[in-house]
């Protein structure tokens, strides 16, 4: 994939001005046991609750992630046309493999009540003075985007959310090809990992998508469902894109945003 493709798919995952972007469920009982066997099967962790209220997008928005809600990097609340990406404009080959695809251009799934997006970038980490030209771009690029995309839904609208991207990483382990705002996007493989704490229910998926010059590259999706709003985060991290090297989805991002939601 060109350097073009790569950096729109991956911020489609994190789509943007600077390059592309892009985790397993928790559960309880057989569905948990599944996936510590590491079988690449993401069960959901739920819990019981009482049917919760459909937020608004006015409610989504005060819920929404703000810059003085996390210590460092940026919070974007208005987001450019390269990241705020349409549902229209993602297209997997296989349909079922669309809901990953769409996870990782930070489009809500199904038909949701009301979204609201936000994006944050993390801040690198400077180099020395006597760093080599090549390895201080590398550091500069050595940062998290990640897109956020809040999703309220009526009735099981997001529970069923939740569990698409769950049934969508388990057809599509060994890898799908989908086109991003008219960019193919090729992806090798799909796996699972531990869904973050704090929600009702989680989802994180790790796709290897194909960059540049034969590097394999991973793109992250993180799923959190609190009541009736599915909060996606896709994220990427730029110089993992031309190394290949894994990175973390930033951990206190995703609870800052989860802990908003009540």
């Amino acid at each position: 994939m060109r350097t073009s493709s790569v950096r729109r798919t991956a911020l489609a995952a994190s789509a943007a001005a600077l390059a592309l972007l892009v985790t397993a469920c928790g559960g309880s009982g057989d569905d948990q046991d599944k996936a510590d066997e590491g079988k690449g099967k993401a069960a959901p962790s739920t819990s019981a609750a009482a049917p919760a209220k459909t937020l608004t997008a006015a409610e989504l928005e005060k819920a929404a992630l703000a810059q003085s809600d996390v210590k460092g990097g940026k919070v974007a609340t208005k987001l450019p046309a390269t990241d705020d990406i349409a549902a229209d404009q993602v297209k997997s080959e296989d349909a079922a493999c669309q809901p990953l695809a769409h996870a990782q251009a930070g489009v809500a799934q199904g038909e949701p009540a009301a979204t609201v997006k936000r994006s944050f970038t993390g801040d690198p980490v400077k180099p020395s003075p006597d760093t080599k030209p090549e390895d201080a771009l590398l550091a500069a690029l050595d940062t998290e985007k990640v897109l956020i995309n809040l999703a309220s839904y009526e009735g099981d609208g997001a529970e069923q959310a939740v569990q698409g991207v769950v049934a969508a990483a388990e057809k599509c382990a060994g890898g799908f090809k989908a086109t991003l705002v008219g960019e193919p996007m090729a992806v090798a493989k799909v796996a699972t990992g531990d869904a973050p704490e704090g929600g009702d229910e989680g989802a994180a998926v790790t796709l290897t998508v194909a960059a540049d010059e034969g590097v394999k590259a991973p793109a992250k999706i993180v799923l959190v469902r609190k009541g009736s709003t599915v909060v996606t985060f896709s994220a990427v991290n730029l110089a993992s894109m031309a190394t290949g090297k894994d990175f973390e989805v930033p951990a206190d991002v995703v609870a800052a945003q989860v802990g908003k939601l009540g």
